[in-house]
């Protein structure tokens, strides 16, 4: 029997593959979550580097595991890519359902004028 760990990392994968196939050269937007904290990277597959990062952790003060905070990270992850002069990504889920933290993260880096 696979482990919860193991299935998440199988549907990752999964995700991963497909995204591959329809990048057409364009960025990666991945999120990470756990139970306390959430975290996104623009990732540049061709090269391999990371283009621009956010997460909770950088904020001391506030708590990161709602969704108010994973909107605030969506946000800023959009605000820093702008910067970095990447305006169109693909949004990459990892494992992780589209609702809760990941839907608020995503609808917040769009409304932050970032396209995916």
């Amino acid at each position: 029997m696979k482990t919860a760990q193991e299935n998440l990392k199988r549907r990752a994968q999964r995700v991963r593959r497909r995204l591959k196939k329809n990048a057409n050269g364009r960025p990666r937007l991945s999120v990470f979550r756990s139970d306390k904290n959430i975290s996104a990277q623009i990732i540049d597959d061709l090269t391999g580097t990371t283009l621009a990062s956010a997460s909770t952790l950088e904020d001391k003060g506030g708590k990161g595991s709602n969704v108010e905070a994973a909107a605030k990270i969506g946000k800023l992850i959009a605000e820093r890519s702008l910067k970095a002069k990447v305006d169109t990504v693909i949004f990459d889920r990892g494992g992780y359902l589209y609702h809760g933290r990941v839907k608020a993260l995503a609808d917040a880096a769009r409304d932050a004028g970032l396209k995916f």
